[in-house]
């Protein structure tokens, strides 16, 4: 199995902070760390729930054409980050793990850390 992690912080002051969910869909959209933080919080406010809510950065992903696939679904059970790699080279998908969130890209996922072997259950593609 290659190594299938890459490096990502798109945060402008270069912080590694609780911002897994940002991060992760600046890459999914292709948009910049700050016009992805005012979106999520809009619409965290509209619901009354924080920017990192699963359900704020799942209306997100909606808008813009992504939809939710619970793993236990459609995946082996224990399925990680990597094996998710390996299973689906191509497209782009955001994962949403137990307590953290990253974006895959043609079989790489880039984070702030290697978060490869983190069970996966549900993603959006």
């Amino acid at each position: 199995m290659k190594d299938r992690w890459q490096y990502y912080n798109p945060n402008p002051k270069e912080l590694v902070t609780g911002d897994c969910t940002i991060r992760a869909l600046c890459k999914a959209l292709d948009k910049d760390w700050d016009d992805v933080y005012i979106m999520t919080s809009a619409i965290g406010q509209i619901m009354k729930e924080m920017p990192s809510a699963n359900r704020v950065w799942g209306a997100v992903l909606k808008d813009n054409g992504f939809g939710r696939r619970d793993a236990l679904d459609a995946l082996p059970p224990k399925f990680t980050v990597k094996d998710f790699c390996d299973a689906f080279p191509d497209g782009v998908y955001v994962l949403g793990l137990d307590g953290h969130v990253v974006t895959v890209i043609d079989g790489i996922y880039y984070d702030t850390w290697d978060s490869g072997n983190m069970r996966i259950l549900y993603y959006w593609h």
